[in-house]
């Protein structure tokens, strides 16, 4: 089985007039989010073999806040084609994962993100995949299992939503 966590940038600034979109860093808010989904994360044993980041400011910022709620630090890469990627550049990247990875979490951007989890995902809870299909906020975090070994099987609609929480919920998110 392999199980892929999207993680997607907590809230960040707005752009400033002539500034590059990719050095927007996290606005108040996202810096307070981002170590809750770190927290909620390791309380609920969601612990990944890898985690590859987007290289814009506001993605690395967030793993930043994010990581030291984890006794073990996992190994992190921080990937180009995160930055602006259509599903499908998500897809060739994710196929490409070691087999060694049972769980990956990837850190990135919208629509990218958004659009790869509608796109992976066939089952699970019906309420959750809704919100999915909706909206995925900044700070959300959609957590998606896969039947196979190999990432290089990765696929359409071959997932299983097993869970999906964004920014409203972190704060409630306690059990």
């Amino acid at each position: 089985m392999r199980r892929l966590m999207l993680l997607r940038h907590a809230k960040a600034e707005r752009s400033e007039p002539g500034g590059r979109d990719r050095d927007r860093a996290l606005d108040k808010r996202g810096r307070a989010d981002a170590p809750v989904i770190g927290a909620y994360m390791v309380r609920h044993a969601l612990h990944p073999d890898l985690v590859i980041v987007s290289p814009a400011t506001r993605a690395r910022e967030t793993w930043e806040l994010a990581v030291p709620a984890f006794a073990d630090v996992p190994p992190t890469v921080e990937e180009a084609r995160l930055y602006e990627a259509t599903p499908q550049n998500l897809l060739d990247v994710l196929k490409a994962i070691s087999p060694q990875v049972g769980t990956l979490l990837l850190i990135g951007h919208n629509p990218g993100l958004h659009e790869l989890a509608v796109l992976l995902i066939a089952a699970g809870d019906l309420e959750a995949r809704q919100r999915l299909n909706e909206d995925f906020p900044t700070a959300g975090l959609a957590v998606v299992d896969f039947p196979f070994d190999a990432w290089s099987r990765l696929r359409p609609h071959a997932g299983r939503l097993e869970r999906f929480i964004g920014p409203r919920s972190l704060a409630a998110a306690t059990d």
